[in-house]
Parts: C-alpha cells; sequence; structure tokens
C-alpha cells in the first residue's frame, strides 16, 4: 500500500469523528466519560486492537488499545473530559453539536482535547489499515479526570502498570509545535481553626480568618516572596490563593477559615519539598500547633526532557516536512497528563492541534487545516518510529 494519504478522504474522516465526539457529553463536573470511551473502545476493537476499560471509580472511564509486542513502545494519550458550559448565551452554536464553519469546527471540546482524540483514533484505524506496526508496541490512551488534576485518569492508567511507554506523546493544544519541558504542580488546602463567638464581644472567640491573614502572611514572607528568583529560561515558579472560604454569618466570629493554594514548580523544584517549604513556613508563624493544618490535595513534578530525542527528532523531521519550517518549541501555561510519567525517564512530548486560548471558551472551535496536518505529523511519525506491516 502507498505511504501517500488521500487528504480528502483524510478531512472528511477527520471532521466527521470529531463531530461523533464533540456529540458525546463528557464536562467536568461530573467528569462522566463512560459514554466517549466507550465510542473510542468500540473504533480500536473494531480496527483489530486489544482494547480495555478501566475504570478506578465511577463515572470516570478510560481506554486502553494495543498493537504489537516489544521495544519501543510508543504511547499515545488524550484526555476525554472537558470544561463544562458556565454560560450556554455565549455560544453562537450548540456546544454538543459540531459545526464547520470558515474552516474551523466549533464545539465544546472541540481544541481542548477532542481535536487530539480525533487524531489518534484516526491514526490508530489507518495504522491498522496498513497492516500495524513493523516493531515494537503501539498503544493508545484516552483518560478522564485530567480538568481536575484527578488521580483516576492516566494517573491510574500509569500506577495500575496499563501503560509503560519508552516514549509518550500527549494530545494538546500547541498548533502542531512541541512542549516537551513542564512545571510540577502542587495544590494544598490550608486550614485555620477558631472560637465562635458573637461579634458584639470578639475578644470572647478566636477568629479563625484572622489567624489564617497570619498565616498567609508568614507563608508570603517565608516562601512566596523567594519565587521571583527562580525561573528555567521562560518557565517561572509561581504561587496563587485561588480559594478562601470562612465564616458562615456577619455577627459571628468564624470558627475555621480555609484556603487553597496552587504552586507551579520547576523542573528541579522537587514537589515534595515544595510542600514542605509551606508546612515550615506554618510551623514558624507563632500560631498555636493544633490550631491549623495543611492537607496535600495535588502533587506531580515537573520534567525537562532533550530536543534530541528519538521521538522529538522523529517530530521535529515531520513537522518540517509538513510546514515547511522548523519545529518550535513551546513553553507551557497549564498541566498536561504526562506529568504523571514525569520520575520515570522517558521522553515525554506534548503536540496537537489547537490553540491554548481556544480551550475553555466560548465558541471553542479548531482549524481544519491543523487537524489535517496534525494526522499527517502523527502518521509520519509512527511510520520512522515503528514502521509499517503494510
Amino acid at each position: 500500500m502507498s505511504d501517500s494519504l488521500d487528504e480528502a478522504r483524510l478531512e472528511a474522516e477527520l471532521t466527521s469523528i470529531l463531530g461523533h465526539l464533540i456529540a458525546l457529553p463528557s464536562d467536568f463536573p461530573p467528569g462522566d466519560t463512560r459514554k466517549i470511551c466507550n465510542y473510542a473502545a468500540e473504533r480500536f476493537s473494531r480496527a483489530g486492537y486489544e482494547t480495555v476499560l478501566p475504570m478506578a471509580i465511577e463515572p470516570i472511564a478510560n481506554v486502553v488499545a494495543r498493537s504489537g509486542i516489544g521495544k519501543p513502545c510508543v504511547v499515545f494519550n488524550a484526555h476525554a473530559d472537558t470544561v463544562g458550559v458556565s454560560n450556554p448565551g455565549n455560544w453562537e452554536t450548540d456546544p454538543l453539536r459540531s459545526e464547520i464553519r470558515d474552516g474551523r469546527v466549533y464545539g465544546l471540546g472541540a481544541a481542548n482535547c477532542k481535536a487530539s482524540m480525533a487524531v489518534h483514533l484516526w491514526l490508530a484505524e489507518e495504522v491498522a489499515r496498513r497492516g500495524g506496526p513493523k516493531k515494537g508496541e503501539l498503544v493508545f490512551t484516552f483518560a478522564g479526570d485530567e480538568e481536575d488534576l484527578g488521580p483516576n485518569g492516566t494517573c491510574h492508567l500509569r500506577q495500575s502498570g496499563l501503560v509503560k511507554p519508552d516514549i509518550l506523546i500527549v494530545g494538546a493544544t500547541t498548533d502542531n509545535q512541541l512542549i516537551t519541558a513542564e512545571r510540577g504542580v502542587l495544590w494544598v488546602r490550608i486550614t485555620a481553626k477558631g472560637q465562635a463567638a458573637h461579634a458584639g464581644d470578639p475578644a470572647s472567640g478566636d477568629n479563625a480568618i484572622e489567624r489564617m491573614m497570619r498565616l498567609l502572611a508568614a507563608v508570603q514572607r517565608q516562601v512566596f516572596s523567594q519565587l521571583g528568583e527562580r525561573s528555567d529560561g521562560d518557565m517561572k515558579s509561581t504561587f496563587n490563593i485561588g480559594t478562601i472560604r470562612g465564616g458562615h454569618n456577619l455577627n459571628v466570629v468564624p470558627s475555621e477559615c480555609a484556603v487553597e493554594i496552587d504552586r507551579r514548580l520547576l523542573p528541579d523544584e522537587p514537589v515534595d519539598e515544595a510542600f514542605e517549604e509551606i508546612q515550615r513556613a506554618l510551623d514558624a508563624a507563632g500560631e498555636p500547633g493544633a490550631s491549623f493544618a495543611v492537607e496535600w490535595l495535588r502533587g506531580t513534578n515537573g520534567f525537562k526532557g532533550a530536543e534530541d530525542g528519538r521521538g522529538v527528532g522523529a517530530f521535529r523531521t515531520a513537522i518540517e516536512a509538513r510546514t515547511g519550517s522548523a519545529a518550535r518549541f513551546l513553553t507551557p501555561v497549564g498541566a498536561y497528563d504526562g506529568r504523571y510519567f514525569a520520575d520515570d525517564g522517558i521522553e515525554i512530548i506534548n503536540v496537537g492541534p489547537g490553540t491554548g486560548s481556544e480551550g475553555h471558551a466560548a465558541n471553542e472551535s479548531v482549524s481544519v487545516m491543523q487537524l489535517v496536518d496534525a494526522a499527517v505529523i502523527h502518521f509520519d511519525v509512527v511510520k520512522k518510529l515503528l514502521g509499517l506491516n503494510g
């Protein structure tokens, strides 16, 4: 069979698959990915892949489909969940029905990350049509729980041993360019305790919000104020106080206050050490030990991959062949599921169609041309890394 692709057929197949994916709701909350993963699993199975639907907890389904055996093990990953539609009135189209206008596909998840799902599904079927991989193992994974940075999606696939990649290719909105370095993520919750009392006699109580203010001032002074000195190229070490909750009535001294903090870490900042930094600052704040607690919510290390690995080299060659320009290496703002493999010493590449600003926005869309480009590039990469039997 010829290696050439019929691009008119390719465009029709990609937009059809993407349309089916958009029509299957998978928004978080609740993060129910059963229907969309069942759809994908049926297509993988029909193409001849050994397919399973692992689920750590309902309703968060995942898909693992594999073909071939041995090394290298090349794993493609994309997340199947989306954010919800916060304000339907801001949408010009039905979010759960794809619409093609002016060379773009519109719909919820069209860019983040159902475009990559469509490319990966098409790629799996095209490789199967051509006899499967000539060497090594080709694996496709679709996962839930990504939008919550939760443990029941890609994290579960790694911890259960269902996927053990040598090269991990994560679908992401990168305009078909490359991300090979990523910051770590740490989410923590600090809770301050006090004693309720009537607001007319505040001295008879113990104000938890005031205690939290003192605790945060200590963390700001000892940790956060120093983060501006930490950088790695364009990557910055950052923090954000995302939520604060305290009190239940205006005329009552609050007995509890909680804040949640997002820390983004450079690849050389271990996540456990970042947690300990916050813990030490709280312990030194001078508050009674039983009056506060800090809780680890989420935490994964960052990574910084080489730009000359086998997978990266295959993508660089394929991107240049398709676009006529050298591949660019981007600095990510968000976090992707490859971070669960950050400590495994493997090659991790974030790449896919769509622009980062499109995801999580009303009237989300992806360029049809970028979809086609992504498919051609990914197909070329599989040929380079694994070869084809047909």
